[in-house]
């Protein structure tokens, strides 16, 4: 099995800042199950991985040519698009700012739809907050960098054994039990015993 910290996926914030240019250091090394979407450029509609977004704007990887400055248009779902302008182009990758800020919450609560009619997994959120993280008798207060449904990635750089069963207590949020699955370079990926459910994991987001 891979390392979580080796895939790549689609995440989210609810900042109104248009997502930065990837780190070129790390991006390689990385499988990338991203978010499919559609961007009109002069008149042509073609797909583009969504790697980033964010309310005020996302980072994508595009397939033509685009410049700082030019209108584009982006299609985030089936019948939802957004008008905008690119602000930054490195390699591939372009970022651009939404000229209206989009519903991250109605993004999230309404996950895409795979070809295969199934539905993709529940999308991580960038999130820097407290966190206490119980491991046995100890605890630890610590910063969470992402979250979803079904996992959190936190800062903790003291040894930890994957299988370790854990309790982490989100800032505002209720313990949950859960699994850690990965470590590497001061982070950790733990997975939850359970889903959270998606209003209560919403809610907590929303409170800011």
């Amino acid at each position: 099995m891979l390392a979580q910290d080796r895939v790549e996926e689609t995440s989210f914030s609810f900042s109104a800042d248009v997502p930065l240019p990837p780190d070129r250091r790390h991006q390689d090394r990385h499988i990338k199950i991203l978010r499919v979407g559609a961007i009109f450029v002069d008149g042509r509609r073609e797909l583009c991985l969504i790697r980033n977004i964010s309310a005020g704007g996302l980072m994508a990887h595009v397939y033509s040519s685009v410049r700082p400055g030019q209108h584009v248009t982006v299609e985030l779902k089936t019948n939802q698009q957004v008008e905008g302008r690119v602000v930054w182009v490195r390699e591939a990758n372009a970022g651009v700012a939404f000229d209206h800020e989009v519903d991250i919450e109605e993004l999230l609560a309404n996950p895409a739809q795979l070809d295969n009619g199934w539905k993709a997994r529940a999308p991580r959120v960038e999130v820097d907050r407290a966190c206490v993280l119980r491991v046995g008798a100890r605890t630890y207060r610590v910063r969470t960098r992402d979250i979803s449904q079904s996992g959190i990635k936190i800062e903790f750089d003291r040894p930890i054994g994957s299988d370790t069963q854990v309790m982490v207590t989100p800032e505002d949020f209720r313990p949950v039990a859960g699994t850690v699955r990965w470590q590497q370079g001061g982070a950790c990926g733990i997975s939850f015993n359970q889903l959270v459910p998606l209003a209560e994991l919403i809610a907590w987001l929303k409170r800011r």
